[in-house]
């Protein structure tokens, strides 16, 4: 009878014309049982069996299935450390599909209803998953400046987990980051609201051609008290509006996103996933947004166990699900104390309808009662193709940012002897981020063998000493291997690199014991300083007193100490996470094969006492010790080659929305064709809120051969010179602004007043 049951469902829906009816209809047919299921997101890479090329669904699956069947599942596919799934055990291509199918037609089948599952995977730079694509971390991705790029990155993240069975991928990361000791900045696109919104924005739209993009984390999560992971965050309205919500209205008014995500913190003291104002009367009514809301991994549960804000887990599950949280990722509260929740009177069965409804919408927008199946062949044949790995390649070439160079750059033909010397210069997960699963050493391109595989000039190699561990170093070597180059490249920095000696916390995120590995970064991994660690600085300092040429190659999660490099080398870049195809990208760079244009998405600080430090604070003065202002500023990066900006002219325009028209002249004045990024800010001279010094407005990546001129345009809205408070909202108020256009925040060469009435 059990089998019986689902077509009966479908033959009432087949006269329905409406989804809306169909959902309707599907909701009126459920039990609680059934309700509290569709609202539970468990983890679930340990719902399988896999021996040689046999693969079974786990009796934890089944069991669930059979007593309140899941609306989701997530991490099926997951490998990594925490999962405890490596090359060899866990699931490539063809296995997820396989498995993907074999998890849904079970759904499909076997239970009641037949409401087919959602499968969640993380995606914030390529599919966390055995044999996919690895792109740079978000961090890198921002420094493209590019959105066209990532908009195309997004969609083969999300071709790659649908054609393995997934409907939802989680990303793009949109916190603002203004604190660099806090250990997820590299999955953020940094510090500023308006260009991680328009990247947001997207990425989503290349991510949603083929799956549901979940938006992380709201909000306010990337300013946390003290650095540390989840603390709180200490924001007042106008600001969190302005500053950290912004992001998050672009990609889903302007992108389109079907889902997010609540993060761990509290604001003003009020957890995010219990967040009414938030939730609903910002996301749902101001924003229009129609989707679902996810909680992060048991953040449903802290509001209860660790924020106290609920006296037990039914409590927190109903706080939770009356503020707008669609979805307990983890499943632990609405799974096992909605009923609980329901029975005490602290919801309603219409609360629990509203969210069951958001999720039934969903998988009819996902097509999943149509197409809930995958071609497995497909998944083999186009999941993680050489294709997909050169335009990874190409999205590390945009991300590389070239922080100083005195003419070393790019090598010409007296280099015949190049020392590759550091901790991040041939190990292959330093360069890849957190959130990686783990990785077939030929599809990842070091920096050792991108140099190697140049064959430009002969190579030497010396590890010189770890990140952290200071037993493990031998600079000796290193400084022999540079006595025989006519040119140093020293690759330092941190990272993410989890491994199996690791302890996770329930979340996943790594937690900091006397086991030293090289991860300095990652979730979990908060630092107190931005130095380097190990022996690395006293490796620095060896290389650059034999006077040979060195090219510094930062390899990091977040902004570290660079006031040593920036002394002492020759030339600096940092490729942050640079992905897969990192080695070879940074071999085309050196060679001059292709010229860097990569800016920076957030500020580098000279010292820990200026943070935060950001471009658009107020002004201030200088401290007693030092300038105020950063080592290098948002929006900076250099090319081999120089550009002029002239002829600004900004015209006040009445049409539609449009109230200014902004244009100059780009040159490319030096010796090579190359990419600038032309960057907008403006000012408003005098505001009901106090204004920032300058706020980035627009931007423009564009190619100009040497010798020719480029006319970029920018047009400026009513919502772009409006500003936010919480008596009035977003309004326009009309007066004078100065609109400023360069190649960085700190270097706008163009500026002019004008009235907008």
């Amino acid at each position: 009878m059990r089998r019986l049951a689902p077509l009966l469902i479908l033959l009432v829906m087949v006269s329905c014309t409406k989804k809306q009816d169909k959902v309707e209809i599907l909701l009126s047919q459920m039990t609680l049982e059934e309700k509290f299921g569709q609202l539970s997101c468990p983890i679930g890479f340990n719902f399988y069996g896999k021996e040689g090329d046999s693969l079974w669904l786990a009796d934890d699956f089944l069991g669930r299935m059979d007593t309140m069947p899941l609306g989701f599942c997530w991490a099926v596919l997951r490998a990594d450390p925490w999962s405890r799934k490596t090359v060899e055990t866990g699931l490539h291509p063809k296995e997820s599909a396989k498995l993907l199918n074999m998890m849904q037609r079970h759904a499909i089948e076997n239970t009641r209803l037949g409401i087919p599952l959602l499968f969640c995977e993380e995606t914030p730079h390529g599919h966390m998953a055995v044999g996919t694509t690895v792109f740079p971390t978000g961090i890198g991705q921002a420094s493209t400046w590019n959105p066209e790029l990532l908009e195309q990155m997004g969609e083969v993240m999300g071709y790659e987990i649908r054609l393995q069975g997934a409907q939802v991928g989680y990303g793009p990361v949109l916190d603002i980051a203004r604190d660099p000791r806090w250990s997820r900045v590299e999955e953020t696109m940094g510090e500023d609201p308006f260009l991680s919104g328009v990247l947001g924005e997207y990425i989503v739209q290349g991510m949603q051609k083929n799956v549901c993009a979940t938006l992380k984390h709201l909000a306010a999560y990337g300013i946390p008290q003290g650095g540390h992971n989840a603390a709180t965050a200490n924001v007042g309205p106008n600001r969190l509006m302005t500053d950290y919500l912004l992001s998050f209205e672009k990609a889903i008014c302007y992108g389109g996103a079907k889902s997010v995500m609540t993060s761990y913190n509290t604001i003003d003291g009020i957890p995010c996933s219990a967040n009414a104002w938030l939730l609903q009367e910002v996301l749902r009514n101001s924003w229009n947004f129609k989707g679902v809301v996810f909680s992060d991994l048991n953040a449903v549960n802290a509001i209860y166990a660790t924020q106290h804000v609920a006296a037990d887990p039914a409590e927190a599950a109903a706080l939770a699900l009356k503020a707008g949280v669609d979805i307990d990722l983890g499943g632990y509260n609405y799974g096992g104390f909605l009923k609980e929740a329901l029975q005490r009177g602290l919801v309603e069965e219409a609360d629990i309808d509203n969210a069951v409804r958001h999720v039934l919408k969903l998988k009819y927008d996902l097509g999943l009662f149509d197409n809930p199946y995958v071609d497995e062949a497909l998944a083999e044949a186009e999941v993680g193709t050489k294709e997909n790995a050169q335009f990874a390649k190409q999205v590390a070439l945009e991300s590389a940012v070239l922080l100083k160079n005195d003419g070393i750059l790019p090598f010409g033909i007296n280099v015949n002897k190049v020392a590759v010397i550091g901790p991040n210069a041939d190990n292959m997960y330093n360069q890849l981020g957190d959130y990686t699963a783990p990785q077939d050493p030929d599809r990842i391109v070091t920096i050792l063998e991108g140099i190697r595989e140049k064959g430009r000039a002969e190579v030497l190699y010396a590890k010189g000493c770890a990140i952290r561990d200071e037993n493990d170093a031998d600079l000796e070597e290193a400084v022999r291997a540079a006595q025989k180059a006519d040119v140093v490249v020293l690759v330092v920095g941190g990272s993410s690199a989890r491994d199996f000696k690791t302890s996770y916390e329930e979340t996943g995120a790594a937690i900091v014991d006397n086991h030293i590995s090289d991860m300095d970064c990652g979730e979990g991994y908060d630092r107190s300083t931005i130095k380097l660690l190990g022996k690395q600085e006293e490796l620095m300092q060896r290389i650059y007193a034999m006077g040979k040429p060195v090219v510094t190659v930062y390899i990091q999660g977040r902004p570290l100490d660079m006031n040593l490099a920036n002394e002492k080398s020759n030339a600096l870049l940092t490729l942050w996470y640079p992905g897969m195809g990192g080695g070879s990208a940074l071999a085309d760079i050196l060679w001059g094969d292709y010229n860097p244009a990569g800016r920076l998405p957030v500020s580098v600080p000279r010292s820990m006492g200026q943070i935060p430090v950001y471009y658009s604070q107020p002004a201030t003065g200088d401290y007693v010790e030092e300038s105020a202002k950063p080592l290098y500023t948002f929006g900076f990066g250099l090319s081999y080659t120089q550009f002029e900006y002239s002829d600004l002219q900004v015209e006040t325009v009445s049409k539609k929305d449009t109230l200014c028209k902004v244009t100059c002249s780009v040159k490319n004045i030096g010796p090579y064709d190359g990419d600038e990024v032309v960057q907008l800010y403006v000012h408003d001279v005098v505001a009901s809120v106090a204004p920032t010094s300058k706020l980035l407005k627009g931007f423009r990546r564009v190619h100009i051969n040497k010798g020719e001129t480029c006319q970029v345009v920018f047009y400026l809205t009513q919502r772009d010179l409006s500003v936010y408070s919480k008596e009035k909202g977003w309004h326009f108020e009309p007066g004078e602004f100065t609109v400023m256009v360069g190649g960085s925040s700190e270097n706008c060469a163009l500026s002019d007043t004008v009235e907008v009435k």
